[in-house]
This record gives C-alpha cells, sequence and structure tokens, in this order.
C-alpha cells in the first residue's frame, strides 16, 4: 500500500506539470482527461501528506518523551494516544481511499423490468416497481424515459425498458438486479388470502459505442407493423424495428415510436447496453473465486428483496435488513435499503473478499 501511495505522489507531481504544459492546455480533449485523473489522485495524496505530518508528530513525539527534560517528557507522552489515534483514522481513510472506483458507476443505466411468477399479480407488482424507481429518480433529479413497453391487463406490466439519465445513476441503482418478491392481498382476492408473486429487475449500465464495438455486419435488422394503440401510422408503416445481434443471438425489438429511425436508435442502445452486461458478466465468471459472497452480484435469479404489505416490512436477503416502512419505500424513498448495499460492499473490498 505504501509503495502504491508513494507512486501515486510522484504521479501527481507529474500531472501538475501536465496541467501547466502549453501541449496539454491546447488540447481539450487531453486537457479534460488528465484534469480528470489529477482531481481523483490529489485526493489520496492529500490524505497520504496529512499521514505522512502525523506521523512525523508521532516519531518526534515519542522521541522527546524518552528524553532528559521531564517536562517536555510529559508532555510529548500527553500528545502520544492523539497522535496514534489520528494516525490510525488516516490510515484507514487512505485505504478507503485506494478502493478502485467502477468506471461505470457514473453511467446512466437502461432498467428492465418484467413479470415472473404470479400471473397478473407480477405484472401489477411489476409496474408498482416501476413506479418506486420513477420516483425515486424524481427526487434526485435523475430523467427517466420509457423505450419499450408490453403492458398486462389491468394495468400491469409483461415487461418495460427505460433509460434512466442523471449523475451517477448505475453506481447507485447497481444493485437492485434480480428477483423482487412481493407477499400481499390482490385485489381480486375476495377470501382476503395473501398471494406470493414476483417481478425481475435488471440494470444495466448505458453503453456508449466506445464502450462496445458493434460490427454492422453482425446485425440482422427487420422492419414489420407495429402492433398495439399508437394511431393509424403506426399500426400502417413499416415503423416497427427487431434487431438481432447473431454471435450472442440477443433480440431487441422497439415499436413504441412512429419512426422508424427513431425505433432503430433505441433498439441499438438496449443492445449495447446488454452486449456490455454480457461482457461484465463473463468478466465476473472468471473472476468466481475471488467475487464469492460478494454483495450484488446482479444473478437475475437471486431472490434480493421481499415486500410484504400484510406487515408492511420490507427485507433485503443480501443485507439481512428489515425495514417496517414499505409504504414511504413504495413512494421512492429508497436510500435506506440502498446506502446499506453499497456500504456493505465497500467493506468487503476493504477487507479483501473481492470487487467488481
Amino acid at each position: 500500500m505504501w509503495e502504491k501511495l508513494d507512486g501515486m505522489v510522484k504521479r501527481f507531481d507529474e500531472l501538475e506539470g501536465l496541467l501547466a504544459s502549453p501541449e496539454i492546455v491546447t488540447n481539450p480533449e487531453r486537457l479534460k482527461k488528465v484534469a480528470q485523473e489529477h482531481s481523483e489522485v490529489r485526493k489520496v495524496v492529500e490524505a497520504y501528506r496529512r499521514y505522512k505530518k502525523v506521523e512525523s508528530s508521532l516519531t518526534d513525539a515519542k522521541e522527546l518523551s524518552r528524553g532528559e527534560d521531564a517536562e517536555l517528557a510529559e508532555l510529548a507522552r500527553d500528545e502520544i494516544d492523539g497522535l496514534s489515534e489520528d494516525l490510525a483514522r488516516l490510515e484507514e481513510e487512505l485505504k478507503e481511499l485506494l478502493i478502485p472506483t467502477d468506471p461505470l458507476d457514473g453511467k446512466n443505466i437502461i432498467l428492465e423490468i418484467r413479470a415472473g411468477t404470479g400471473g397478473e399479480e407480477a405484472a401489477l407488482f411489476a409496474r408498482d416497481l416501476f413506479e418506486m424507481y420513477r420516483k425515486y429518480a424524481e427526487s434526485r433529479k435523475w430523467k427517466t424515459e420509457i423505450l419499450s413497453l408490453s403492458a398486462a391487463e389491468a394495468g400491469g406490466i409483461k415487461e418495460l425498458i427505460a433509460m434512466i439519465s442523471g449523475r451517477a445513476v448505475y453506481g447507485r441503482l447497481r444493485y437492485e438486479s434480480g428477483v423482487h418478491r412481493v407477499q400481499r392481498v390482490p385485489a381480486t382476492e375476495s377470501q382476503g388470502r395473501v398471494h406470493t408473486s414476483a417481478a425481475t429487475v435488471a440494470v444495466l449500465p448505458e453503453a456508449e459505442e466506445v464502450d462496445v464495438d458493434i460490427d454492422e455486419t453482425e446485425l440482422n435488422l427487420e422492419t414489420f407493423r407495429a402492433g398495439g394503440p399508437g394511431g393509424q401510422h403506426v399500426n400502417t408503416t413499416d415503423s416497427a424495428v427487431r434487431i438481432t445481434h447473431k454471435p450472442t443471438g440477443l433480440v431487441v425489438i422497439c415499436q413504441d415510436e412512429r419512426s422508424q429511425h427513431k425505433n432503430r436508435a433505441k433498439a441499438m442502445k438496449i443492445l449495447r447496453a446488454r452486449l456490455l452486461d454480457l461482457e461484465r458478466e463473463r468478466q465476473n465468471n472468471e473472476r468466481a473465486s475471488i467475487r464469492k459472497g460478494m454483495v450484488g452480484s446482479g444473478d437475475r435469479s437471486e431472490r434480493i428483496r421481499t415486500y410484504n404489505f400484510p406487515q408492511g416490512r420490507v427485507t433485503d436477503h443480501r443485507a439481512n435488513l428489515t425495514l417496517y416502512k414499505l409504504d414511504s419505500i413504495m413512494e421512492g424513498e429508497l436510500d435506506d435499503l440502498v446506502e446499506p448495499l453499497s456500504q456493505r460492499h465497500r467493506a468487503q473490498q476493504l477487507a479483501g473478499d473481492g470487487a467488481s
């Protein structure tokens, strides 16, 4: 760790010089990258310099405590405990600062919600989950855009794909992927019996063209007439788009827009996100032994949370966390669920259990 910190101090000095270089200053793209790295490294270097200053003061205090001047020795001994505590605190701060941040944390997301087991009640719960995330996004000044929607009867959702864009969306919602289970009395249940249903959630970081290289020759593009509501124009022209990625077999269909061009753009956005997710899953599988026990693996088959309406509680099974505030959570107040998962993940990284 200390060798790495010394290296970061050296790199920081190099970056300081680069920021003053005419070659960098006149190159906006390069300047942006250098300035960003400088900002990230500076936080660590400043903390390390504080650590070294306290370490030096502690060394001096210990030396004075063994000196012949009794008065100075007593003063030095009084300082040692405080300085030792400061040094330990700063060391923990440095360890946390050295945890590598996921470059995808700052990304927008593609949110996919699908009704699971439970029929119409599962579709209604899928709708409720989307509303929960939409309200959370609204509270954080994020923008939500529905990319694709397959509605069920009675107002439920069979499948919904949306983009949520804003600051660090993926970093906040990355642990929402998995199976969400609900226990409640359906509106159609005349006997008042509690039913158990489920919906699956997938949170994918938005992939830009620079993140995923797609060979157009590996795509099979089909157009067809859109079905469902949308007006005469939608249903009488070949505006709907189906894109098949031949190497992986991934299929994306978009038909909500009247314009074939807009549907194709949305389909490509979804396809890029899914391909990026596939690549990350492949990398994660290669590191499976390192990642054992990691929070929020994103396994779609994992039951991550239970929403029990009769008891007004939400239980997150990964964090062993139960909150009796179901109503406020369904209204989008998710921080009490999001924060513990994020903190647990960071704690496991500090303990060396693996990182994503």
